[in-house]
């Protein structure tokens, strides 16, 4: 490619050329070549978990960084689909898009771009509950499009929540579309009657001494704790992230305290350890 055709591209333009050129069969990097669809999965899991890493620092010259390497795995993922003759990048721009004036029919009346600017009075929750109307629409659409419409089957509203999800994710997606057909407790009370239901359940399982439904009933309050999340407004994987932050600043305070007293934390009592856990709770870490 000649350099002066190169610089007048646009950049998505630049990025779909250089990630084409390495997969040249001929002049392509080995490593890019070797990777397919499949193969690709855990390094766009590590870029998605790197943004919201420098989200929560705070670093917008790191989330640049990383919003970068999580915009090249798209390119990748449609570089290897366009060569095996499933779509490119445009198709997936043009899906998005469609998808996005599709879903939100308050901003782009009867789904056409040139009647924006009446937005109907419409609140955030009423734009989640039509949200997930529009995704059943769409959910027989892909059925349709795949061929599997003539099954006797119903398909259930929660067929396409992603497995490789995160659980705690996971888990709020089907707790989501469950609700969303009514199957969802009155008030936050019901929750928090159903997860000291199932910590009773867990402390008969401990007191059994049976692994297997010690796993399962621990598997139940999980579950219980995300619909806690959940109707509350809270984000349980952020929620649990900012109590991981918290556990590590007060741990290496408590490590740090010792280390100027001369102390192996190996070798501290208990109770000395849970003396300075307080401290640096009372300090505010």
């Amino acid at each position: 490619m000649q350099a002066e055709k190169f610089a007048e591209k646009s950049a998505i333009e630049k990025l779909i050329s250089v990630t084409n050129m390495l997969r040249d069969g001929q002049h392509g990097c080995p490593w890019d070549l070797e990777q397919s669809i499949s193969s690709l999965a855990p390094y766009t899991l590590e870029e998605a978990y790197e943004v919201v890493s420098a989200i929560e620092s705070g670093d917008m010259v790191d989330l640049e960084d990383e919003l970068g390497d999580l915009l090249f795995q798209v390119t990748f993922y449609a570089q290897i689909a366009s060569e095996e003759g499933h779509f490119n990048f445009a198709d997936v721009a043009d899906a998005i898009t469609s998808k996005l004036i599709r879903r939100h029919p308050h901003v782009f009346p009867e789904g056409k771009v040139e009647l924006f600017g009446h937005t109907a009075d419409i609140s955030a929750e009423q734009v989640v509950v039509n949200w997930e109307a529009i995704k059943a629409v769409e959910r027989e659409e892909k059925r349709r499009k795949r061929g599997t419409e003539d099954r006797h089957e119903p398909a259930s509203i929660l067929a396409d929540v992603p497995q490789a999800l995160p659980a705690l994710e996971r888990a709020r997606k089907l707790q989501n579309r469950a609700a969303s057909v009514g199957f969802d407790w009155e008030d936050v009370g019901g929750v928090l009657a159903k997860l000291k239901e199932e910590i009773a359940e867990f402390e008969e399982a401990v007191a059994a001494a049976d692994p297997q439904q010690i796993n399962a009933e621990l598997g139940d309050i999980l579950f219980a704790v995300v619909n806690l999340a959940r109707r509350t407004k809270s984000e349980a994987e952020v929620a649990l992230r900012s109590s991981n932050r918290k556990f590590e600043r007060r741990f290496q305070w408590i490590e740090a305290t010792l280390q100027d007293q001369e102390k192996d934390i190996a070798k501290t009592e208990l109770s000395v350890l849970e003396a300075l856990w307080q401290q640096a709770k009372g300090n505010g870490l």
